[in-house]
């Protein structure tokens, strides 16, 4: 009975500490929000425009924004993200610190389902489950990254 206290207590403090925009890029990761079903509506597109400008750094040279501040999704931390595109994938995705087995893991507790479709190849290590048409979340890391750091995205479709 302790154990379920402090648990369900834990878990109020992390709901609780979520950030704006902590949630919003949780989000939008994790494909239950997209930024194609609300990017003519100047109100969402304000809002959202106004709580990533506050949160992330100008652009790299890769197209990548930094956070200016700690920013967590799915309970590990943000160090990259990736607002329209990775390579051929349009969506908006996310490099998190977290091996590919934790990432997976606190993905699929976020979303409440196991992401399948997983393959080993060509140096990289990849699951991805189809939410909706033109929704897939998609996780992605290199097989012997010392970095542990792992991409976690809302892919619409892949440009050709």
């Amino acid at each position: 009975m302790k154990t379920v206290v402090l648990v369900a207590l834990a878990s109020a403090l992390a709901l609780q500490s979520a950030t704006p925009a902590d949630t919003m890029i949780e989000r939008l990761a994790t494909c239950q929000d997209s930024w194609r079903d609300w990017k003519d509506d100047p109100v969402q597109t304000q809002k959202m425009a106004e709580i990533f400008n506050s949160t992330f750094d100008a652009p790299a040279s890769d197209g990548s924004f930094a956070p200016k501040q700690k920013v967590h999704i799915v309970g590990l931390p943000v160090v990259q993200v990736y607002p329209e595109s990775v390579g051929m994938g349009v969506g908006f995705s996310v490099v998190l610190e977290a091996s590919f087995d934790d990432a997976r893991a606190h993905a699929e507790k976020a979303v409440g389902k196991a992401l399948g479709s997983c393959e080993h190849g060509d140096g990289m290590q990849t699951c991805g489950l189809e939410v909706a048409k033109e929704r897939t979340i998609t996780l992605m890391a290199a097989e012997h990254d010392t970095k542990k750091r792992t991409l976690l995205g809302c892919y619409y479709y892949y440009a050709k």
